[in-house]
């Protein structure tokens, strides 16, 4: 990308995307998911500003603020994937000829793909808080608007999947004492998508009646 995330349009976003180009990939789509997660919970709740909102209004007015801030540290971390991915590129490119020299390659490498595997992490965390933000705003909600809700709980779930993705390639060429450090984000992972699915189900039940 030429210039940050945030100030991208969307044609020029999804053109890179397509473009035969190392980033942005599937790291940045799924920060952008968890951004978009944020940006519908923050919608919703922005609807849930009614005179009948009143009693909630002070949680209504916190998710807003937390949802504002989800989406901009997802943006970030975008960026941060992309800078990531290149980092490892260049990694690999440095010379190995000498002992000296793939050490130093070998060590260059590792850290870039704990990075690499650090900013997925990080996405994963921000999926899990919009979430919970989600489930939290979906019993006093606005009604006309719950679908959003269910977006919401999706595109967490799409953030966290992709993100998984993303850590498991990278941590597979780490040495085990380095990528081990990531098997609990993994295993939060499954339980995170569990929660997106329940919360669809419930946003589907009230739509239904």
């Amino acid at each position: 990308m030429s210039q940050p995330f945030a100030k991208a349009t969307l044609e020029q976003y999804l053109s890179d995307l397509a473009a035969k180009i190392p980033a942005p990939g599937g790291g940045a789509v799924a920060a952008l998911h968890a951004a978009q997660g944020a940006a519908l919970v923050a919608m919703v709740a922005r609807y849930t500003t009614r005179a009948k909102d009143a009693d909630n209004r002070p949680v209504v007015d916190r998710i807003i603020e937390a949802a504002d801030a989800a989406r901009e540290r997802c943006l970030a971390l975008a960026d941060a994937d992309a800078a990531a991915f290149t980092a490892v590129g260049e990694a690999y490119k440095l010379p190995k000829d000498t002992e000296e020299q793939a050490a130093a390659r070998t060590a260059a490498i590792n850290a870039a793909l704990v990075q690499a595997a650090q900013v997925p992490a990080a996405v994963v965390d921000e999926a899990d808080e919009v979430l919970s933000l989600a489930t939290e705003l979906f019993p006093i909600g606005n009604p006309n608007v719950v679908t959003d809700i269910g977006a919401a709980a999706d595109a967490c779930r799409a953030a966290a999947l992709s993100s998984q993705l993303n850590i498991e390639i990278n941590v597979r060429s780490l040495p085990a004492a380095e990528g081990d450090r990531f098997a609990s984000v993994l295993l939060r992972i499954e339980e995170l998508a569990a929660r997106a699915d329940g919360l669809h189900a419930d946003v589907l039940h009230a739509v239904r009646g």
